[in-house]
């Protein structure tokens, strides 16, 4: 297995893993996959702030983690919030902990502290579309339920709510927070 920096021509194995989540969970509230244009366009806008990872196992694409802007004030720019999808036939094997774990290396070079997840969740007990993976996972990695909305989100006909998990991790650097592109190279080097 690798970790490695995502590139713009990932978008089409990204997407495929993504498109299945978007259409046959509520684990992204997105309705319609992203073209390959629109999604190889958010790779790079990311790239430009923030790590996007990607995981490979002989060869092949098996995920994908980044981080995007948390709430878009100067004050609170010590914060992202953290995105992770895994090809569906990949869950439980290491690749979730491997991915997560490199990306926050790289926050707290740039300077990061404050990592969130914004996670789909049931509002009823049984439910086909989503399950507790994620929000199992991120407390696995360290993560603390920090507030939940209530059927704040529709999709196949039913409401389900979002619970934001929050990680505070050390930084090397609190006096500012330097964009991706420059602790790219050094970065690298843990890899």
């Amino acid at each position: 297995m690798i970790i490695r920096i995502a590139r713009v021509q990932d978008a089409p194995v990204l997407l495929e893993i993504y498109r299945y989540y978007v259409e046959n969970t509520a684990i992204s509230f997105e309705i319609t996959s992203p073209t390959e244009e629109e999604f190889a366009g958010r790779i790079e806008r990311i790239l430009k702030k923030y790590p996007y990872l990607v995981c490979e196992d002989e060869g092949k694409i098996v995920g994908y983690a980044y981080s995007s802007v948390f709430r878009d004030r100067e004050a609170y720019t010590h914060c992202v919030e953290n995105t992770i999808y895994l090809n569906k036939d990949c869950l439980h094997r290491g690749y979730g902990r491997a991915l997560y774990s490199a990306h926050e290396r790289a926050l707290s070079m740039q300077g990061i502290s404050n990592l969130y997840a914004c996670i789909g969740y049931p509002a009823e007990d049984n439910d086909d579309f989503i399950n507790l993976n994620s929000p199992d996972f991120h407390a696995h990695m360290g993560y603390s339920l920090v507030g939940r909305h209530n059927k704040c989100g529709r999709k196949f006909g039913r409401f389900y709510d979002i619970v934001w998990m929050e990680k505070i991790i050390e930084t090397e650097n609190v006096e500012g927070i330097k964009p991706f592109p420059e602790i790219k190279n050094e970065f690298e080097k843990t890899l």
